[in-house]
């Protein structure tokens, strides 16, 4: 049984080479998800189970901590864009309770040798409650990067869950090269250090030959990050004298415009985005743990522009190995271009060391092996 968190579609990326790695080694997989993520396993796999989303509370700036603290027991009304209506959002309580009762339905049924979660605390808690032997992917434990104190109890609670796994799977380097360090914390305190490792991306990190024929920003996650990413972009793409390229993340939508010099496409392919970073100078996103990956395979500098305390504890700590800027408004993103531009050859020496880092290890094949000796 794998749950799949569907806050950024970097959850369901990893989930589908996992997933089709375990199916490729013989086994019966039960994937469960919700949103978008839903949508992209069900292209993928046969036993694919839709769950109640659970999100935070967010607008056209991103997440809003404040509001989410509301929206845990209150629901609240939001304009969504993709439908250009007002929508009143459940209360995170109430999400949480359908998705666990999403979940549990399927126990009888599926009665799991395993329970893999990515992301998805709610299957954790179903774990421990029929005492199923549970594995926890995750770039996220304790962070220590602008994380809201407010949130640290709730934070506190589900580490009960955490600590409960037989193992847990951080899918980045070791440190001192890792790159969501700030979000995962110090595990000997939250006491899993012995139950943790490190295995490494899940997807190829080996280098290839790359050009610098444009600035490429793939935009993705939940709606907010999006709209605060495009608001920013679009009017500083507008003004260069460089080819430019978005993506704009909308999954089924094929359409392409132009604006300037800057060509904006609703969606790209795999190969597609491949290629677009590939011929990137610098890549600009949000900050997410996937896409910092992206970067690192092709040695790319970047400019992260974080809508999320989890994208900007992962800025930052690219920003503090020379290998990305941090931009929050127009102004700092003109500001980064022109430095990237200005210390090229030093943002790409330190892409490349980390690349090379990344390299030596194999995330995808370490999780098979982890999951493969669990005992029941």
């Amino acid at each position: 049984m794998y749950a799949c968190s569907e806050l950024g579609l970097g959850h369901a990326s990893r989930t589908i080479a996992l997933g089709k790695r375990l199916e490729q080694r013989g086994h019966e997989v039960f994937f469960f998800s919700g949103g978008k993520a839903y949508q992209l396993l069900k292209a993928e796999f046969r036993n694919v189970y839709p769950t109640t989303p659970v999100a935070w509370y967010e607008n056209s700036s991103g997440v809003i901590t404040s509001a989410s603290l509301i929206n845990i027991l209150f629901p609240m009304p939001y304009f969504n864009s993709d439908t250009d209506k007002f929508e009143v959002k459940n209360s995170s309580a109430m999400e949480t309770i359908h998705r666990y009762y999403d979940l549990r339905r399927h126990i009888h049924k599926i009665k799991p040798d395993i329970l893999i979660a990515d992301g998805d605390m709610h299957a954790l808690r179903l774990a421990h409650r029929w005492k199923i032997p549970a594995v926890y992917i995750t770039n996220v434990v304790r962070p220590s990067h602008g994380f809201s104190a407010f949130l640290s109890p709730g934070e506190r609670f589900t580490e009960n869950y955490v600590k409960d796994c037989k193992q847990i799977i951080i899918p980045d380097n070791p440190p001192p090269n890792t790159i969501c360090e700030y979000n995962i914390g110090n595990l000997r305190t939250v006491g899993i250090a012995d139950k943790a490792e490190f295995v490494g991306s899940f997807f190829d990190t080996i280098p290839t030959e790359t050009t610098e024929k444009h600035i490429f920003a793939p935009v993705s996650g939940p709606l907010g990050t999006r709209a605060k990413l495009l608001q920013m972009l679009i009017p500083t793409f507008r003004e260069l004298n460089v080819k430019s390229i978005i993506s704009l993340g909308v999954l089924g939508e094929r359409k392409t415009g132009r604006i300037g010099n800057c060509e904006v496409h609703t969606w790209l392919s795999t190969q597609e985005r491949r290629e677009c970073m590939r011929d990137a100078s610098m890549v600009v996103f949000s900050g997410g743990h996937i896409t910092c990956f992206e970067t690192v395979k092709y040695a790319k500098p970047s400019i992260l522009i974080p809508t999320q305390p989890e994208q900007m504890a992962n800025a930052a700590k690219l920003q503090d190995m020379h290998c990305a800027v941090i931009a929050k408004n127009k102004t700092q993103l003109k500001s980064a271009i022109r430095e990237i531009e200005e210390k090229r050859e030093l943002f790409k020496r330190n892409m490349e060391a980390l690349n090379r880092v990344s390299n030596k290890f194999n995330g995808l094949n370490r999780a098979v092996e982890i999951i493969e000796n669990i005992k029941s």
